[in-house]
């Protein structure tokens, strides 16, 4: 029997980025605060002298423990899904700070043409641009009502960036908080190529600071230091933000945040009406508590978030035979290929060095910044330079025809260890209706929950954009000089196994239509007036730019949003 603890005005499920920014806005106005973190407590004094690739990189210590919990998947209903025994297309995070402690820190903003997708592409194309199947839709918010929350991110993180090019992303209210990071050898090699092309490269957005800073919270932190250990790895500076250097000290400070950690939620205590609470395990010990609340936050990764809803009966079911239903609609994911590889026999690069962030973009080709009338595609993709540091046991890249192992393979790794540079095409993603997230009807968790199921596939929406965006990077890369160079313009069938990218969106989306939306534009649900659920999940789509940015623009205006439920009491928000 589960032991009730002492109702609170709000319990936060999972204290990742979108926990710790709801936890600091809400505890600053005097609201007191449950934060439930299934994981373990972390500092930077974790990370002292951890530059450990094989522990972190290799064998994924940040990451959860699939034994317990994973995911189950399939490229078609008419198949049967298996669990993700090992991490491999996407990394599952663990532990306080959530996914903010292991990302790499590229920090771009939606465009406009994002949140109005649907009717930016009817007005500019016609409705038969839009494919039988894609459920495109306007996000029930616009860039410019989202921008005052970007700009708030933005200043708490420490965002280094540039000027980017007007017309090509979204206005800004305000400058970038701290300058551009260092343009490396590789990067201007770039820059000079793209330019002559006629395109518009600028720096990327970094949260890897360029330089020492304190923020409008009077949280201060030194400046990176370049040591190429970003992505999967805690930052022992706290250069790279994340939740626990930023926001949750400012939680803490004011005495109005209670953090569990160790604290696993599996239901959410709903009567069909109203949330009245969660019910979670500790992972230690086993027992079970009950945390009454006032208002409940779905704050982990979408799929924490989607199972809860579903397991607690919160929120109607997708079902893909009719198209009706909100829970589990719209999963998207990342649409990587097209890139090229060069190699240089007469230049070597400092690649060893490096910063998650540290790069240049050009978004001459992503979102509806370039003609489609005649591509049988919509969207784009980020076309990019990053140096984020060339770690000694994942990189061993060589030309094409090398053997893969033995003396010539080695001979070569040696040779091209420094000498390799990568132009890379991130890709957007588009909703289908046959591509959603449910219950597995099989597998469970160590609790006996059912785990998620995901049904997703590349489209031929997808092989056209990697084909286009191949010819774009093989373009660049020529005019960079490599002696030698690659590419692939072909997407095969998606394959759960290799890593791909993380950025995994939808099942919970926002939008003006309850029909087609399981919350608002302040992510609260339509169904279930006190729950808001928070974070990529809301995503209608996924763009061709990182999304953490959006996850926490959208972080801060539900925070607003919550603060105005507790005021008045009852109803929606909107």
């Amino acid at each position: 029997m589960a032991t009730k603890m002492p109702k609170v005005p709000v319990v936060i499920v999972g204290v990742g980025w979108v926990g710790g920014i709801i936890a600091a806005e809400l505890t600053k106005q005097g609201v007191k605060v449950v934060g439930l973190e299934r994981g373990k407590p972390r500092s930077t004094k974790d990370y002292y002298m951890a530059h450990d690739e094989l522990r972190y990189a290799q064998r994924l210590d940040l990451m959860q423990d699939l034994s317990k919990e994973t995911i189950t998947f399939r490229n078609t209903a008419k198949m049967t899904a298996l669990p993700m025994r090992e991490h491999g297309s996407f990394l599952l995070g663990e532990g306080l700070g959530g996914a903010s402690i292991h990302w790499n820190g590229q920090t771009y903003r939606f465009l406009p043409y994002d949140f109005e997708i649907y009717s930016k592409t009817v007005e500019r194309y016609g409705k038969n641009k839009i494919p039988d199947g894609m459920t495109i839709q306007d996000w029930g918010i616009t860039y410019d009502q989202l921008e005052p929350y970007f700009d708030k991110f933005e200043k708490m993180a420490g965002i280094s960036g540039g000027e980017p090019p007007e017309g090509l992303v979204g206005k800004r209210s305000s400058p970038f908080p701290t300058k551009e990071m260092v343009k490396t050898p590789a990067i201007k090699m770039f820059e000079a190529a793209t330019k002559k092309l006629g395109y518009h490269p600028y720096m990327a957005p970094s949260a890897n600071l360029s330089e020492q800073y304190t923020n409008p919270d009077g949280i201060t932190r030194a400046a990176c230091q370049y040591c190429g250990y970003c992505e999967r790895f805690g930052c022992e500076y706290g250069a790279k933000a994340d939740a626990v250097v930023t926001v949750l000290p400012v939680a803490q400070k004011t005495g109005n945040f209670e953090l569990r950690s160790y604290s696993n939620v599996v239901q959410v205590l709903y009567d069909g009406k109203k949330a009245n609470g969660v019910v979670y395990v500790n992972t230690v010990t086993g027992e079970q508590f009950e945390q009454p609340a006032d208002v409940v936050i779905l704050a982990g990764y979408l799929f924490s978030n989607l199972r809860l809803m579903l397991t607690s009966k919160l929120g109607t079911p997708y079902d893909p035979a009719t198209g009706k239903g909100v829970v589990g609609r719209n999963y998207a994911y990342q649409v990587g290929g097209g890139g090229t590889t060069g190699f240089f026999d007469e230049k070597q690069f400092n690649t060893y060095a490096g910063a998650g962030s540290l790069g240049m973009e050009i978004p001459d080709f992503n979102g509806d910044n370039f003609d489609h009338s005649n591509l049988q595609f919509i969207h784009g993709a980020g076309i990019r330079i990053f140096q984020t540091g060339q770690r000694p046991i994942a990189n061993n890249s060589v030309p094409a025809g090398t053997p893969a192992w033995g003396k010539e393979f080695k001979q070569s790794s040696l040779k091209y260890a420094y000498r390799t540079l990568t132009v890379a095409s991130q890709g957007s993603n588009m909703p289908w209706r046959h591509h959603f997230v449910d219950l597995d009807p099989t597998y469970k968790d160590v609790y006996g929950l059912p785990l998620m199921r995901i049904t997703f596939d590349f489209e031929e929406q997808d092989r056209q954009l990697v084909k286009f965006m191949a010819g774009k990077t093989a373009e660049i890369m020529k005019e960079m000089g490599p002696t030698k160079d690659g590419s692939n313009d072909q997407l095969n069938p998606y394959n759960i196994v290799p890593y791909q990218s993380t950025h995994n969106t939808g099942g919970a989306v926002m939008g003006a239509d309850p029909s087609t939306s399981a919350v608002n534009s302040y992510l609260q649900m339509w169904d279930a007036e006190n729950v808001f659920v928070v974070g990529a999940s809301a995503f209608p789509h996924n763009s061709g730019y990182n999304p953490t940015a959006t996850v926490g623009a959208l972080s801060y205006r539900a925070a607003e949003g919550i603060a105005k439920y507790l005021k008045q009491g009852s109803g929606l928000v909107v």
